[in-house]
């Protein structure tokens, strides 16, 4: 059992962790936003991201961060990103090695690479189609929140090179509760169910690895994301398909 500080708890990825290994881990969360329901029963720290002091207190003694926290619309403006994703991922990283933590899992997003199927849309999303990102690749970003998930990553690298930190990207997908999303081939391509969004932050929490960037999709029959390097580095054995809500 891990000790882990969860950023950005009260979002939709934080609930699917905490709804799927909340009882497997010493958890602490942090939001800008007090909490509610099933949150109020965890230690909280009511704190914006970029705020220093309360990151510096919410890290101490914990074994991993789980980063989630920041401004999470595509359409973002530039200064809430900066803000937010950019200087908020620094300040974690920075609380996390003065506080001497072992791991940072960071919430990046399919929006550091959505560049790459400009040309290839929309039969990368269909069956039969063989092309795969794996995580080998540059970023390529086609909005300014892509651009600060992909400055995250590297942040991410400079903090393992340079200070030791274990971290891995999460490139998440699509991820929506109970079944893929309807008539969007692309969502189901990229869809990650809740079940296995917990299944792969937990994984996360007990692997061993130095730098690592995967991607956060279940097992879909319809792919371009590869989750090879999950598998084989995090042990991450995904459960759902959209496959199986084709109907």
């Amino acid at each position: 059992m891990a000790r882990v500080l969860l950023t950005g708890a009260a979002g939709r990825v934080g609930t699917a962790i905490l709804g799927g290994i909340g009882e497997d881990h010493e958890w602490r969360l942090l939001d800008r936003d007090p909490p509610t329901g099933d949150l109020a029963d965890y230690e909280y720290y009511v704190a914006d991201i970029t705020d220093e002091a309360a990151l510096q207190t919410a890290t101490e003694d914990i074994d991993v961060v789980l980063h989630l926290a920041g401004d999470p619309r595509p359409e973002a403006p530039w200064d809430s990103v900066l803000t937010n994703n950019i200087d908020g991922t620094h300040a974690v990283y920075q609380a996390a090695v003065e506080s001497g933590v072992e791991k940072v899992v960071f919430a990046s997003s399919n929006h550091a690479v959505g560049a790459y199927e400009t040309d290839r849309k929309p039969h990368i999303y269909r069956t039969g189609s063989d092309y795969r990102l794996d995580g080998t690749e540059l970023p390529r970003p086609k909005n300014v929140y892509g651009v600060s998930k992909a400055a995250g990553e590297t942040l991410g690298r400079y903090y393992h090179d340079m200070h030791g930190l274990s971290v891995v990207n999460i490139r998440i997908g699509n991820l929506t509760k109970g079944h893929p999303p309807i008539d969007y081939e692309r969502g189901q391509a990229m869809w990650l169910s809740y079940r296995d969004c917990a299944h792969l932050f937990d994984r996360c929490i007990r692997a061993d690895y130095g730098y690592e960037i995967v991607y956060g999709i279940s097992d879909n029959d319809r792919k371009y994301y590869s989750i090879d390097r999950a598998r084989d580095v995090l042990g991450y054995q995904p459960q759902d398909n959209s496959a199986d809500h084709d109907d």
